[in-house]
C-alpha cells in the first residue's frame, strides 16, 4: 500500500491510498485540519488487530507556536479524526523531520526538534498514544549531523546521521536500539553498531534513503478507480 500527498490549485492536500498489486487508486475525505502549518509529516501503518490501515498527519506550527495537531485517518471507516499528544513528558514541537514517518513494531517514529533538542516521537498504532524516545547523551559529542534518518537496520530501529566531526571530517554515525522500548528513567538506550570506521569519502550530503523487504498486498480499496499503466 502506498500513501501519496498532493495539493490541488488552492494549496489543499489531497491524499491517496494506491495498491499496486490490484491497480486500485482511492482519493481520501477531506482532512479538517486545513489551517496554515510550519511543517507537515505523514506516516502509513497497518493495524494488524484490525486488518486495517491508518494514516497519521502531523502539524506543526513554528516556534513562535510550538504545539502540534495530529489527525488519524482509518481506511475501514474511510474517516479522519483528532488525536492529542496527551503525555506530559513530550513537551512542546517546533518541528518534525520532513520525511515520512517510519513504521516498525506495530508504532510509527519520526524525529522531532525543538530549539536545540531533538527526540524520537512515537506514535502506537494499536492505542493511538505518542510516547517520546530520547536519543543518548552522548549523540551531539564531537559531531554536527546535518541530515538525520531514522531506518531498519539489522531488524532494529536505527538513526542514521550524517554530518562532520570537530575536525570538519564528514562522518556517519549508526545508532542502533539493541532493545525496543523505554527503560525506568523514561531513557531509551542506544549503542554504536560498530567501532570500526569506514571513510566513504561523500561530500555535502544531502539526502539519504534506502531500502527494505516489502511483501504483496492484496488489501481491496472500495469505491476506488484503476490504474492503467498508460
Amino acid at each position: 500500500m502506498v500513501c501519496i500527498a498532493s495539493d490541488n490549485e488552492d494549496y489543499i492536500e489531497i491524499l491517496y491510498l494506491w495498491n499496486p498489486s490490484i491497480r486500485k487508486l482511492k482519493m481520501l475525505a477531506a482532512t479538517p485540519l486545513t489551517r496554515r502549518f510550519a511543517s507537515l509529516t505523514h506516516g502509513l501503518a497497518y493495524h494488524s488487530q484490525n486488518n486495517d490501515f491508518k494514516i497519521l498527519r502531523l502539524v506543526c506550527y513554528g516556534e513562535n507556536e510550538p504545539t502540534v495537531e495530529a489527525e488519524v485517518y482509518t481506511l475501514s471507516t474511510d474517516s479522519w479524526r483528532k488525536v492529542v499528544l496527551s503525555e506530559p513528558d513530550i513537551g512542546s514541537i517546533e518541528e518534525m523531520l520532513q520525511s515520512p514517518f517510519l513504521f516498525f513494531n506495530g508504532a510509527l517514529h519520526n524525529l522531532a526538534y525543538y530549539g536545540d533538542q531533538c527526540f524520537i516521537l512515537s506514535f502506537d498504532v494499536n492505542d493511538e498514544r505518542f510516547w517520546k524516545i530520547m536519543l543518548p547523551q552522548n549523540y551531539y559529542v564531537g559531531f554536527t549531523p546535518d541530515v538525520e534518518r531514522l531506518e531498519v537496520f539489522k531488524g532494529l530501529l536505527a538513526l542514521i546521521a550524517f554530518g562532520i566531526d570537530l575536525n570538519g571530517i564528514g562522518k556517519c554515525h549508526i545508532w542502533v536500539m539493541r532493545e525496543y522500548g523505554v527503560n525506568a528513567t523514561g531513557l531509551v538506550l542506544f549503542d554504536p553498531e560498530s567501532l570500526n570506521e569506514n571513510v566513504l569519502a561523500i561530500e555535502g550530503v544531502n539526502l539519504v534513503d534506502y531500502t527494505a523487504n516489502s511483501m504483496e498486498s492484496l488489501v481491496l480499496l472500495n469505491d476506488v478507480s484503476s490504474v492503467n499503466d498508460d
